[in-house]
């Protein structure tokens, strides 16, 4: 078995890596049960696979473990692919989420619904001891709402119509959405990597 530590603090994607990634020979630990649960890694990067991959690579160098990280955020069209990887930080210091869905709203206002196309990202970064590294990239197509709807899910969900469902993520819940999500597309992927890359392990 080889020992993994997942570089994030957020507990819906350490269940969901876990639970993808649960089939394969790996012990898989987050931040805090490896003591690095005060360390706040520096998301400098200006693409989602820069930010994950340093984030998994500075991890890989503190444990000596194979070191996963997710970078994800939401890319809208009309405004030249913003917030992306600013999405957490969208309206600026103390955002929140609600803060961003409003800012966001704000700023396309005078849009009309055919041009309000938008996707979420996430790449996941893997960095191994031995210098092997996998990044995987998933995306899901949508389109940004007038206003908030549903009451499920986080970040930009309430805005986000899933076309095939005319739902927000939102209204579509956790069962549906971690099958169709960006990060389960990506997951899927890094699943199929990591049983290639294992392989000449």
């Amino acid at each position: 078995m080889l020992n993994m530590v997942i570089a994030s603090k957020n507990k819906h994607k350490l269940e969901e890596i876990k639970d993808i990634l649960g089939e394969l020979p790996l012990v898989v630990q987050s931040m805090d049960e490896v003591g690095l649960s005060h360390l706040e890694v520096v998301e400098d990067g200006e693409t989602f696979e820069e930010n994950s991959m340093k984030k998994a690579k500075e991890i890989m160098a503190l444990t000596g473990r194979i070191a996963i990280a997710d970078d994800s955020g939401l890319e809208v069209d009309a405004l030249n692919n913003q917030p992306g990887v600013y999405s957490a930080r969208f309206s600026g210091e103390g955002a929140t989420d609600q803060k961003n869905n409003v800012k966001l709203l704000k700023m396309m206002e005078d849009i009309p619904f055919e041009k309000r196309t938008a996707r979420f990202v996430s790449v996941i970064s893997v960095a191994f001891p031995s210098g092997k590294e996998i990044v995987v990239r998933g995306e899901c197509e949508g389109i940004i709402g007038f206003e908030e709807k549903g009451s499920h899910g986080f970040g930009y969900d309430p805005l986000f119509i899933v076309p095939e469902y005319n739902r927000t993520f939102s209204e579509l819940g956790a069962e549906i959405k971690n099958k169709i999500s960006h990060r389960a597309k990506a997951l899927e992927k890094l699943k199929r990597e990591f049983v290639r890359v294992l392989g000449g392990i």
